[in-house]
């Protein structure tokens, strides 16, 4: 698939009450991302370059420099204000005296004829004798949309100061409504499932909540451009045979971090048995039992040099154990498990009869997947520090998947240990009673404030960029609870298998069995927040809803 270049124009303005920024709503008719808020933006057009005629303040080079491209940066630029124009109804245009475009300015009429694509934005400033000045935009970030969706999109971002005078509109097509709104205002609609947003918009939602004036944010975003992304393909070996990947597929961050010189050393797949040191003085052996909730195995964990800490010890397999004790020589001080599902830690009790280790984690609760047998040494507190010889471990309780599940933040080099709670390439199965959607999203946001550069799964690669990966999965389950309070809204009383099968059209009959399960989370989320109600063995929309 083809990604496409594209750029989005961010417009904040002052109020009283602090910075607001503009969002427009996508249609939910919309191949991509129906419904959710964004910023004003869309793909580059090969026309663009025709306008750089008409550009004041920056020349095409100085702006490719900054956004680290051999050429046609200013084309990004444009592109933004242009689909400002189309999307909201603002151009950021100056006329022959270097006065700012108003409300009544003549060109508005032309609005439509450039969003039908009769008038480019070239021909728009030579019409109206106008210039685009694009040292009042700032490059604020860049983002690849990754595999997956229907469309992907090479994304900059860039940040405005709104123009005064001139009045936002949704353009009815596209978008079809729009609001100015306080970042932090935003973010918590986001957060209680009032708006939805993509990745990209709560990270810079995020950036803009922290800057109390657009003086003081456009300072920050000039003085700052954003580190260059990898949008190279990586060399890397894939059962013997060099391969290329591409950013975004899921060994990359890993073959990138393990072989920074792209020299095609590093693997490309996870081989059940074979250690991999991921990072310093810390070992990855996977388990040898892959299947539809284990993808590769489930990772082991190996910390240390002479003495060791192990994470996650797995199934109760003998080659397993065996390659366990191999490794560390059976000098194992301490072993640590993430939560108690069975192929997390059954692995504990057979390390510990060989090597008198500790074993640190919390009991586990009721239910059949659950290894009632794991009977820990030590239940750690939420934040305590537990020393291990590649550094401290912090614990950090992250409830939802499993109503004990722990996750372990390696501080010094900042590689967080996140068991199921964060998985690679798949949602995590939320499965009440003792799984539970409300915590599970709490704890992820919680997970936010903590300092991460990488992610290291129980299932998968090591993963980068941990905040877009924990964003991704708080937008992927907010979406999918969108679709169960429009369903209920719908069939409102109904009953279980009613919602489910409204709310996940996009799943096959066959599977939703499965589903209702991850249903009746979001439904006893939307209970503990007050906007469902359950009586009768029906579910009901409430006032709130």
């Amino acid at each position: 698939m083809d990604i496409r270049p594209a750029a989005t124009l961010i417009l904040v303005r002052d109020t009283n009450a602090g910075i607001e920024v503009l969002l427009l709503q996508r249609t939910w008719e919309a191949v991509f991302m129906p419904g959710y808020f964004v910023f004003p933006g869309g793909a580059v057009d090969q026309s663009e370059s025709a306008a750089r005629e008409h550009v004041l303040g920056l020349d095409e080079q100085q702006i490719s420099r900054t956004m680290s491209l051999d050429e046609g940066g200013a084309d990004f630029m444009l592109a933004a204000v242009r689909e400002c124009f189309e999307e909201a109804g603002i151009l950021l245009a100056v006329d022959a005296q270097g006065k700012a475009v108003g409300a009544s300015h003549g060109v508005h009429t032309d609005r439509d004829s450039v969003f039908r694509g009769e008038l480019s934005l070239a021909q728009v400033c030579q019409r109206h004798g106008l210039s685009i000045p694009l040292d009042r935009l700032a490059y604020l970030s860049h983002w690849t949309t990754p595999p997956g969706p229907p469309r992907r999109f090479d994304t900059r971002f860039f940040v405005a100061t709104a123009p005064e005078g001139q009045v936002a509109s949704h353009d009815g097509n596209e978008t079809i409504d729009h609001v100015w709104i306080n970042p932090a205002q935003a973010l918590e609609d986001h957060r209680s499932g009032r708006r939805l947003f993509g990745r990209p918009t709560i990270k810079t939602l995020r950036v803009l909540s922290s800057f109390s004036s657009t003086d003081e944010l456009m300072r920050y975003a000039h003085a700052n451009p954003p580190e260059a992304v990898p949008d190279k393909e990586w060399p890397a070996l894939r059962k013997g045979k060099p391969v290329m990947l591409e950013p975004g597929s899921p060994a990359y961050d890993e073959v990138a971090k393990l072989d920074p010189e792209g020299e095609g050393l590093a693997h490309a797949e996870i081989v059940a048995g074979t250690a991999v040191e991921v990072a310093a003085r810390v070992i990855r052996l996977t388990a040898p039992n892959p299947g539809v909730m284990t993808g590769p195995g489930t990772n082991t964990y190996i910390l240390g040099h002479e003495r060791f800490t192990v994470i996650d010890p797995g199934p109760d397999d003998p080659a397993h154990i065996q390659r366990i004790l191999e490794i560390t020589g059976g000098k194992i001080d301490q072993v640590l498990v993430t939560h108690t599902h069975r192929d997390h830690s059954p692995g504990a009790k057979p390390l510990q009869r060989e090597t008198a280790c500790k074993l640190v984690g919390l009991p586990a609760p009721e239910g059949p997947s659950q290894d009632s047998g794991f009977t820990p040494d030590h239940q750690p507190s939420d934040g305590e520090v537990i020393n291990t010889e590649a550094g401290e471990l912090k614990a950090i309780h992250t409830p939802g998947h499993a109503s004990n599940h722990i996750c372990f933040l390696l501080t010094d080099q900042a590689l967080l240990f996140s068991g199921d709670h964060v998985m690679q390439g798949s949602t995590v199965v939320i499965n009440p009673p003792d799984g539970d959607m409300k915590a599970y999203l709490e704890s992820l946001y919680g997970l936010l404030a903590e300092p991460m550069r990488y992610i290291a799964p129980a299932h998968g690669f090591l993963m980068g960029r941990p905040e877009s990966a924990i964003d991704h999965l708080i937008t992927h389950r907010l979406a999918r609870e969108h679709k169960v309070v429009k369903a209920l809204k719908k069939c409102s009383p109904g009953t279980l298998k009613e919602v489910t099968a409204a709310a996940y059209d996009d799943v096959p009959p066959a599977l939703h069995g499965l589903a209702a399960r991850s249903a009746l989370a979001h439904l006893l989320k939307l209970e503990q927040d007050g906007r469902a109600r359950l009586g009768d063995e029906v579910w009901s929309i409430t006032d709130a809803g």
